[in-house]
């Protein structure tokens, strides 16, 4: 029975009982000398929200106004919203009043904690989103209600805004003059408070803004950690608010009490992020490294560029003083961002665990933007978990919606529905290449446990039995069995993502009825994606890279086919890391330079040197197609090109052939004057560029890919050794 209900029914008890003492006086029954007391109200969750620091009445938070010649008019409307259950409710317009705003200051009091009034109301029952201090709104459930106090009070936004008032050139190394306010008072640049417990803000990091991000760089957003377990109720017991520590033990091991939370990490945290030389330490541990560094990199530069020591203070407003233990007075621009995050990694103690990849890059770029040496320090996960990086942060100006088109391989939930969906790859008539099966998701900070290994079978790996490739073609690590049937392997999930978006089919679809060398407005450069290892691996099995009629290509890449090792993508990275298992080609090669391995004499690229790695012959046979591809839409195409691995559509006009894109209103000159035969070799060049391990995966199919391309453009191929594919054994 809900609050509200039990009053109704308390005061129909009051009335019946009045009502009835009434008729016995009528009829001369004598009346009971007292009502009988209706039964108190039972109050849910009670006893668990009085143990809690909410209703920690006696406490600071509660308890800061109570000098009346300090705070006359008690709780200041700007603070009223969080320490207050009248200022929560005047907020969200409960009591009539315009919502949004808190419109009175509240009596101290009235100050009584936060009661089940402040969360549980009309207000609070149809709110859904929640508007952070950067002015960024979050949409969100329940938590909403936690989030509008556990946000903080600043954000990237205002401290810029902040530093702004200073001038729009002002030198970030210098201490600004003072400035005149509205009521023509002096204002110093000085340090801005998060404020404390912003959990909200750290959990939904580059989302939410609530630190001070540097312009340039790119931040995790909100971290997804699991299923039912990326939300503040999630994770907190909303009366008590204490951490479900027992339902966090089911996955993690050791695990008993909420100081054991702090020796976490997980396998997407492998880097050693403060540079201990300790990368297996809880992330609590790893944050605590780099505020340690950052706090020693702040005292430096407040001496020797500030020009007066500083020195921090948890305890002490407004935490950061100068020699005199008075407020530091010597704040220039760089200063106040550094230490703004050094205290956002402080005051929200659950930090390691709300966000702790969002707090590690604040505090890296502070200790860089400082000066401070970085190269023994990381930022960045591997691939599959850097949230921080394009591949996860691309589509978070389209509401952090991956497309359905991307969302395979760009969101953390896209394989696993893919595969579930029975989804698949397609090339149209026109040469697009789509994906069946699967809708836009949400984005994320990279891949989760969940995107590889199947929860319902946990920690098995989800099963598939072969691949299909944008060519069409299917393959499989497991081969096939007696039955001709594909035979599932775990290196088949790398390649559903691993595998391109183009191949020949597709650039065959795009260029019919076109005359080879004839400029064709109509046609467009054909991107083969990035890091299409299993595509190179399978080489003609998967047909990846353009491939020309009349010749014969290699196909799976067997590398040590005796042993039957070193053929699949676990064989050779660490499936977590991703990293190349260097240690393991040890027992056949010098590992000294990986790039220098070779296992033939063949001068392949015509150059003389066969002791060069088989990277080496790639490369040069790279660039000679480069070379060609410049020379053909100088000759051929009129119209000279540049390329640029960085910038898409990655090919360009350069008119005055200076190496350097040609711009126009400021934007790049995209190349737009191909031939059927320049986007062949085009996409050749571009698919070597884009699978850095080529030389690796397959090196032969490439080098006979290489070739192919320079000779259809006209290039003098005699001085080049092409590997030819083995005729099959006779029957």
């Amino acid at each position: 029975m809900s609050f509200k209900k039990m009053l109704v029914l308390t005061g129909l008890l009051v009335i019946a009982a009045v009502v009835l003492a009434a008729c016995a006086q009528a009829t001369g029954t004598p009346a009971p000398t007292e009502v009988p007391a209706p039964p108190a109200p039972e109050m849910p969750y009670l006893e668990e929200w009085q143990g809690s620091g909410h209703n920690a009445v006696d406490t600071e938070p509660f308890r800061h106004w109570d000098d009346a010649t300090e705070n006359p008019d008690g709780v200041p409307v700007t603070c009223a919203k969080c320490h207050t259950s009248h200022g929560y409710q005047d907020f969200l317009g409960v009591d009539g009043s315009e919502a949004q705003k808190v419109d009175a200051a509240v009596p101290a009091a009235e100050s009584q904690g936060i009661q089940c009034v402040a969360c549980h109301n009309a207000g609070t029952i149809s709110k859904t989103t929640v508007v952070f201090p950067s002015g960024v709104e979050i949409k969100a459930g329940d938590d909403v209600r936690c989030m509008e106090c556990h946000q903080g009070r600043e954000s990237k936004v205002s401290v810029d805004e902040f530093i702004a008032k200073f001038g729009e050139n002002v030198d970030p190394d210098a201490v600004p003059a003072p400035v005149k306010d509205d009521k023509g008072n002096d204002v110093k640049l000085g340090f801005r408070n998060v404020h404390y417990f912003a959990a909200a803000a750290t959990l939904y990091g580059g989302q939410a803004h609530g630190g001070y991000e540097y312009d340039g760089k790119t931040y995790d957003s909100k971290n997804t950690h699991v299923d039912g377990y990326a939300t503040c109720t999630g994770c907190h017991n909303p009366h008590t608010l204490q951490v479900k520590v027992e339902q966090c033990a089911l996955c993690h091991e050791g695990v008993a009490t909420v100081e054991d939370l702090k020796n976490i990490r997980q396998v997407s945290s492998n880097p050693d992020y403060d540079g201990d030389g300790d990368n297996t330490e809880g992330m609590f541990y790893e944050i605590q490294g780099l505020q340690e560094v950052l706090l020693a990199q702040i005292t430096t530069y407040a001496a020797d560029t500030a020009g007066a020591e500083i020195k921090y203070s948890a305890d002490t407003y407004p935490y950061f003083l100068g020699a005199d233990d008075k407020a530091y007075p010597n704040w220039t621009p760089r200063l106040l961002k550094a230490a703004y995050n050094y205290q956002v990694s402080l005051k929200d103690p659950g930090a390691f665990a709300h966000g702790n990849k969002y707090i590690v890059q604040l505090l890296f770029d502070s200790i860089e933007d400082l000066g401070g040496d970085v190269t023994g320090l990381a930022r960045t996960d591997a691939g599959h978990f850097a949230g921080d990086t394009e591949p996860f942060r691309h589509w978070d100006e389209e509401d952090y919606t991956v497309s359905f088109g991307c969302a395979k391989c760009h969101s953390a939930g896209g394989l696993p529905t893919f595969i579930k969906d029975g989804g698949t790859m397609v090339v149209t008539s026109s040469g697009s290449t789509t994906v069946t099966g699967l809708g836009p998701m949400p984005a994320g900070n990279g891949f989760m446990c969940s995107t590889c290994h199947n929860e319902e079978a946990w920690p098995e790996r989800y099963s598939v039995a072969s691949v299909v490739f944008p060519s069409g073609k299917a393959v499989s690590f497991g081969g096939k069995d007696a039955d001709g049937k594909f035979v599932a392997d775990d290196s088949n999930l790398c390649i559903e993502c691993h595998q391109g978006r183009e191949s020949t089919t597709s650039v065959n679809n795009s260029l019919k009825g076109k005359d080879l060398d004839v400029v064709d407005a109509k046609i467009s450069f054909k991107n083969i994606h990035y890091l299409s290892a299993g595509a190179t691996l399978f080489g003609n099995d998967a047909q990846g890279a353009y491939q020309y009629e009349g010749k014969t290509y290699f196909g799976q890449n067997m590398h040590a086919e005796e042993t039957g090792k070193m053929n699949k993508c676990q064989d050779c990275h660490d499936v977590h890391a991703l990293e190349p298992k260097v240690e393991a080609c040890e027992t056949c090669h010098d590992t000294t330079d990986p790039e220098a391995i070779r296992e033939t004499d063949v001068d392949y690229d015509g150059d003389g040197d066969v002791t060069e790695g088989i990277s080496g012959e790639v490369q040069t046979l790279a660039d000679a197609l480069y070379a060609e591809i410049q020379k053909y839409a100088e000759t051929t195409a009129a119209t000279p090109l540049v390329y640029d691995s960085h910038s898409h559509p990655y090919f360009f006009v350069d008119a005055d052939k200076d190496g350097v894109a040609d711009e126009k209103d400021g934007a790049k000159v995209r190349f737009a004057s191909f031939t059927p035969r320049l986007v062949k070799a085009a996409f050749n060049y571009q698919y070597i560029q884009k699978d850095p391990g080529a030389f690796v995966h397959n090196p032969k199919y490439v080098i006979q890919f290489l070739i192919d391309s320079i000779e259809d453009l006209g290039g003098d191929v005699t001085k080049y050794t092409r590997p030819e594919v083995p005729a099959p054994p006779a029957q």
